[in-house]
C-alpha cells in the first residue's frame, strides 16, 4: 500500500460567513488538502447528496446558486456551529446518522466557548471542537482521522472480497476430502492384504519344495 498524502485528502468546510470560510479554506489549501466550502448546513447535505427534497435554507438567508451534488469522496468536513437555519451541531447529527457518512470525521468550529456545547458536540461523535479564529497548527489534528478512516476502508474491502472468494473454494475442497478419504484407505489396505498373501504362498512354498543337494546356480 502507497503512502498516503495530504494531497489525497478531501475536506468539505461549511461556513455561513465569507470571512471565515475563506480563511479555513486558505488555511486547508496551506497545509495541501483538496478543499470544497459551502456556506450552510443544507447545502453541505445537499452536496453529499442527505438533503430531502422538501428541505429548504432559512428564510431569511441570503439567496444563492444551488450545489449540485458531486460523486467525490469526502474524507472530512469542518463545520461552524453557529449558522442560520441549520446548525452545525444539526449538520453533525445527520451525518452520523447516515449508513453511507457516519464513518466520516466532522469537527466542529465556534467564536463562543461553551463547555456544554462543546461537550455535546463530541458526545454526539465530533473528532474535534476548534475555537475561532482556527490556527493552522490546528489543522495538524486533522490529519489522524483522516488516516484511521482511510486506512480502514481500504482495508476492510479486500477483506470482504477475499472471503466471497474463499467461500466456495472451501466448500468445494471439504466435499473432496470427504470423498477421497475412503479412496485412500482402500488404496492402503490392498497392497497390506496383497503381502501378507505373498507372505504366506512363499513360506508354504518353501516348507512343501524337496532339497536337492549338489545344485548350483550359474550365471
Amino acid at each position: 500500500m502507497g503512502m498516503v498524502t495530504e494531497s489525497q485528502f478531501h475536506v468539505l468546510a461549511v461556513d455561513d460567513s465569507l470571512v471565515d470560510r475563506k480563511m479555513i479554506e486558505r488555511l486547508l489549501q496551506k497545509s495541501s488538502y483538496q478543499v470544497t466550502t459551502v456556506d450552510s448546513g443544507s447545502k453541505a447535505l445537499e452536496f453529499l447528496g442527505l438533503r430531502d427534497s422538501n428541505e429548504s435554507d432559512d428564510a431569511n438567508a441570503p439567496s444563492s446558486s444551488p450545489v449540485t451534488h458531486q460523486e467525490v469522496e469526502i474524507n472530512l468536513i469542518i463545520t461552524d456551529y453557529c449558522m442560520p437555519g441549520m446548525t452545525g451541531y444539526d449538520l453533525l447529527k445527520r451525518v452520523k446518522e447516515s449508513a453511507a457518512f457516519k464513518s466520516i470525521p466532522v469537527v466542529i468550529m465556534s467564536s463562543e466557548n461553551v463547555p456544554a456545547r462543546i461537550s455535546r458536540c463530541l458526545e454526539e461523535g465530533a473528532e474535534e471542537f476548534f475555537l475561532k479564529p482556527v490556527k493552522l497548527a490546528d489543522l495538524t489534528k486533522l490529519k489522524p482521522h483522516m488516516m484511521k478512516t482511510k486506512l480502514k476502508k481500504e482495508s476492510d474491502k479486500p477483506a470482504k472480497e477475499d472471503s466471497a472468494v474463499l467461500k466456495p473454494e472451501i466448500r468445494e475442497e471439504e466435499a473432496s476430502v470427504i470423498k477421497i478419504v475412503p479412496l485412500h484407505q482402500e488404496v492402503e489396505q490392498e497392497p497390506v492384504l496383497s503381502k501378507r498373501k505373498a507372505t504366506k504362498e512363499v513360506i508354504s512354498t518353501d516348507r512343501s519344495r524337496p532339497k536337492y543337494n549338489d545344485i548350483t546356480t550359474s550365471v
